[in-house]
């Protein structure tokens, strides 16, 4: 069997990340502005102010990741990237217990996102293809669903 790779987005993560920053400060620059300060105006200010911080926040924990499945070596490595360093996770194929579908969003605003999660032998689980890291295709239950029968044929190999 191929190796799989597969690796995140960070552009659709500083996108988003520099959508709020500049909603934050269109909101309290347009709302510091106004000289009678009432409850509508203080808190058009205070909702700019938590775009702006989100917005930093998500700017500089922005990473990429990589997750590498291999089936010679039955390993599934995790390497993480951001501004601070590198983080890496190594899950041996024999520590996966079950791999299942999970599930972020709400379907009446049509966000939704899906991933796999790994139920380990320890009892943890561990999530894969996670939301907000923008993998291609994790918004489609199919494709999911695709990545996660893929996965149990490489489990199996």
């Amino acid at each position: 069997m191929d190796l799989w790779i597969s690796t995140s987005n960070p552009r659709k993560q500083i996108r988003l990340s520099m959508l709020s920053t500049a909603a934050g400060l269109f909101l309290a620059s347009y709302f510091i502005s106004f000289n009678s300060p009432d409850r509508n105006t203080m808190a058009g200010f205070l909702l700019g102010m938590l775009l702006l911080v989100i917005g930093a926040a998500g700017f500089m924990v922005c990473s990429r990741q990589k997750v590498v499945v291999d089936p010679n070596s039955r390993l599934i490595t995790i390497e993480e990237i951001n501004r601070f360093g590198t983080r890496k996770r190594t899950i041996s194929f024999s520590d996966v217990v079950e791999v299942n579908i999970g599930y972020l969003g709400k379907k009446s605003n049509f966000v939704s996102w899906y991933y796999l999660v790994l139920k380990l032998e320890d009892g943890e689980q561990y999530p894969l293809f996670t939301p907000g890291r923008f993998f291609e295709g994790g918004s489609d239950i199919s494709t999911v669903e695709g990545w996660r029968q893929r996965l149990k044929l490489y489990l199996n190999y």
